[in-house]
């Protein structure tokens, strides 16, 4: 039976998305109103310049900015030549825009299984859903860990790396968003790198997608007069841009705090509680969250806000049973993504949660499962 009346001597927040950028807000606040004042709001030279920085930081040779992580991915499908008779795969247990983005390219989205430690798709799961079909793999780099980009190529189809929750993760090889052929990014208000509103980036090597890429996000045209394809109305916005530079050059501290935080809760025993993330071989991710299993998981998630612990369950019902996605997977037998769906919780996670965070949290997991 559970316990009841613990409480955490101080409130431990799902995400702290203000601590970490305080020190940063005169530097925000002065980018802000230097754009103000030039009034160059559209594709202008922040943009251009994050764009420089930010490829530099993935180690490409491009980054094209765009309006949204869901937008990046469907432009970077395009531009990868994905069209309507092909299939790509994707996982289920991932936020919806992964697969959502599929259909609007013409093409379908065909599910793959996750690996229960890793919680991301493998050369394994991949070949399982290989068909003649498969234009492309969109790999996510799930919660921050790094899916094996290298092996699933080996397979002989193009992967897209789906990079939203990976900033600031680092691999043996090289970081995420310069392993496949392209990768995309979101950078949402609560993603490791994250705007003040809607923002995204694709990133690659490849000189074709990155053309490709620019003319798609421009409505099909390079210059504004000659429209090409019917394209998108989708372009990072200039006072987003100039956010983002501004907290690039702390992207990787940032991650290293994280990296501490999961050591943190790692000392404190969470794992004689629950299950524990793993990481990748080879990678140290740079938690975007920090997701436990549990048998007991909905009790845990029911339990902990009144411990003053924020918690979220984040795919209970996974994409290929989501309603808009019957069409595309009626026949789809994903075992381990039904499990870790059921399973998993998301657990308080930031570049600033400390070693006493990390004890109360433990705390009141304890006091809940007994």
């Amino acid at each position: 039976m559970a316990a009841v009346g613990c409480t955490t001597a101080m409130p431990v927040a799902l995400f702290d998305t203000t601590t970490a950028l305080e020190p940063l807000r005169a530097q925000i606040d002065a980018a802000i109103a230097d754009v103000v004042a030039a009034r160059r709001f559209i594709l202008g030279p922040e943009v251009a310049a994050f764009e420089q920085e930010f490829a530099a930081y993935c180690g490409t040779r491009h980054a094209v900015g765009v309006a949204n992580g869901t937008d990046a991915l469907t432009i970077a499908l395009r531009a990868l030549g994905v069209g309507p008779g092909d299939e790509v795969i994707v996982p289920s247990f991932s936020f919806y825009a992964t697969a959502e983005a599929v259909p609007a390219t013409g093409a379908r989205p065909v599910f793959c299984d996750v690996e229960r430690d890793t919680l991301c798709i493998s050369r394994a799961t991949v070949a399982a859903a290989l068909t003649p079909a498969t234009k492309a793999v969109v790999a996510v780099h799930l919660f921050g860990n790094l899916a094996p980009v290298a092996e699933i190529e080996a397979l002989g189809v193009p992967v897209l790396e789906d990079a939203a929750q990976a900033a600031g993760t680092r691999g043996d090889a090289a970081r995420p968003g310069a392993l496949g052929s392209a990768a995309t990014w979101s950078f949402f208000p609560s993603k490791n790198l994250a705007c003040f509103g809607d923002g995204g980036a694709i990133t690659t090597d490849d000189d074709a997608i990155a053309q490709a890429a620019r003319m798609l996000r421009f409505h099909g045209s390079h210059d504004k007069v000659t429209y090409e394809q019917i394209g998108y109305n989708s372009r990072l916005d200039e006072l987003q841009a100039a956010i983002l530079r501004v907290q690039l050059p702390h992207l990787d501290a940032w991650a290293d705090g994280r990296r501490a935080a999961a050591r943190h809760y790692e000392q404190a025993g969470l794992g004689e509680l629950v299950t524990l993330p793993v990481a990748s071989p080879g990678s140290e991710p740079a938690w975007h969250l920090y997701v436990v299993r549990s048998e007991r998981a909905d009790e845990l998630a029911a339990g902990l806000p009144g411990h003053g612990v924020g918690c979220k369950a984040y795919y209970r019902t996974p994409i290929h049973r989501q309603p808009a996605m019957a069409q595309f997977a009626a026949s789809a037998e994903l075992p381990v993504t039904d499990e870790v769906a059921r399973t998993h919780l998301a657990l308080p996670i930031s570049p600033v949660l400390s070693a006493e965070q990390a004890r109360e949290v433990v705390a009141a997991v304890r006091a809940l499962l007994g």
